[in-house]
């Protein structure tokens, strides 16, 4: 039998929770759809902590989207369902059906708070040390670093991005690694902002935070950075007809003012719906994406 939901959130994660609060609290009838893969899992595994969102600033991530959670159950009117949504589609009346392993679900309004995976560059001992001493985002983790040795191993050209960047943070070497070939002009902007250029090859990361280069020399750092490259975690954008647009670090699915898709009826929000995000910034589409959907109903 077909379950009929008026709201399904397609991910339970920091924007999956914000959109359902919203919908909760328009006393509507919300199903929330969770495959428990959170992005930032990685963090919590090393054991440190999210940083930049008010009041949240120094919590275990994991802590955070529990509390959220517990919240959102609070209210009689929100269901969860554990698993991963697939098989969706536009049935004949407009709805928006989709499946959770054998359970099927049609809903007037769906919000895809699906989020991306990370695909880490090929350097042996990076993925191992991903969250823990390897980031990819200053404002989340370059504080914790004590303005000490800071290097960028270079995936993508968005490597200039951070070695402009991080000189705030702390001293500076953006390590090439035969993937980025900064011109003059970039080279000129990068030493005004004292970051050092490193050509030699990485041939592999050790220790907490030990580059290991292809002619012997070890450089030692308080942390790394890079720059993943991002797909959707979910097919069911793809498989609604969502328009996309490619951002620098990946696709991801095009919104509107209210976070509105292409496909009517079908909001997006979080890291899914924009070229790059935190907590905060999730929380706050989620937000937006709960208003949206909701006012979509009347207006």
């Amino acid at each position: 039998m077909q379950m009929q939901i008026d709201f399904a959130v397609i991910g339970g994660s920091f924007a999956g929770l914000s959109a359902a609060l919203q919908l909760a609290r328009a006393r509507r009838q919300v199903l929330v759809v969770d495959g428990g893969q959170r992005r930032n899992r990685f963090v919590d595994a090393a054991g440190l902590q999210s940083h930049g969102f008010l009041t949240q600033d120094g919590r275990a991530p994991a802590d955070i989207a529990a509390d959220g959670r517990a919240q959102l159950l609070r209210y009689p009117n929100v269901q969860w369902l554990d698993g991963t949504a697939d098989d969706a589609r536009i049935e004949a009346n407009g709805r928006l059906a989709f499946r959770v392993g054998d359970r099927a679900v049609s809903a007037g309004r769906l919000i895809l708070a699906t989020g991306v995976r990370d695909e880490l560059p090929p350097v042996p001992g990076l993925a191992e040390r991903w969250g823990s001493s390897i980031f990819h985002c200053p404002y989340c983790h370059g504080y914790e670093l004590e303005a000490g040795d800071i290097g960028i191993i270079a995936a993508t050209p968005m490597a200039h991005h951070h070695a402009v960047m991080l000189p705030d943070w702390g001293r500076v070497t953006l390590f090439l690694n035969g993937v980025y070939a900064p011109g003059d002009a970039e080279l000129a902007e990068l030493a005004k902002r004292g970051t050092r250029v490193e050509a030699t090859p990485v041939v592999r990361i050790e220790g907490k935070a030990d580059v290991v280069l292809a002619d012997g020399r070890v450089l030692r750092m308080a942390g790394l950075f890079t720059q993943p490259s991002t797909s959707p975690a979910s097919p069911v954008a793809e498989q609604l007809g969502c328009a996309m647009v490619e951002g620098p670090m990946g696709p991801f699915i095009q919104v509107g003012p209210t976070q509105e898709t292409s496909v009517p009826h079908v909001f997006a929000c979080g890291d899914a719906a924009r070229a790059a995000g935190n907590v905060a910034l999730a929380v706050g589409d989620g937000v937006m994406a709960g208003f949206g959907a909701h006012r979509s109903t009347m207006f």
